[in-house]
């Protein structure tokens, strides 16, 4: 059976709603996603960059995240024909693991725990397939690296990218 490793943040999970809520809410803005197009918040506000990443260390800001809509349905459906593993890159916010493993427990609970994979560096991971928001994650992959579609990487080109969890289910249950 070949196996998918599942990026979290923006693929599963999603992000950049509640980021930019706390942001405009905190510093009297108004961004949309549209205004992330090819960048992030972080970027577009580089005199906030320490206070808009300080939302991320929060221990409680990956639990309530809302869920990719199809995700679910998708993934579910994708473990009758291959080997799931979520893969999320959380060394960069320790603080997040508490948070993001309850939210994968609540939401996907049909998925063995053991296939919960907290990490840094995907080259790790032996996988088949990657899916990931971001790119650089596929450079030391050995397996074939799919881009979802997530505002910072709009730009990016030069891999297979999937815009939905549509997309995801057709291109791997052709």
């Amino acid at each position: 059976m070949k196996r998918i490793a599942i990026d979290m943040d923006e693929v599963i999970a999603d992000f950049n709603p509640k980021h930019l809520r706390l942001y405009n809410q905190d510093y009297k803005d108004n961004l949309t996603l549209e205004d992330l197009k090819g960048g992030r918040l972080a970027v577009l506000r580089p005199h906030l960059a320490s206070e808009i990443t300080e939302y991320l260390r929060d221990p409680s800001f990956f639990r309530d995240l809302e869920v990719v809509k199809d995700s679910q349905r998708v993934i579910q459906s994708l473990s009758q024909e291959y080997e799931i593993y979520i893969t999320t890159a959380a060394m960069e916010f320790p603080s997040s693991f508490t948070a993001k493993y309850e939210w994968l427990r609540e939401h996907f609970d049909f998925l063995d725990v053991l296939n919960f994979v907290f990490c840094g560096d995907k080259s790790i991971i032996r996988a088949d397939y990657l899916i990931d928001d971001n790119a650089s994650h596929f450079e030391h992959f050995s397996g074939q690296g799919v881009l979802f579609t997530a505002p910072h990487n709009w730009n990016v080109t030069g891999y297979d990218r999937v815009n939905n969890w549509q997309e995801v289910q057709q291109y791997f249950l052709k």
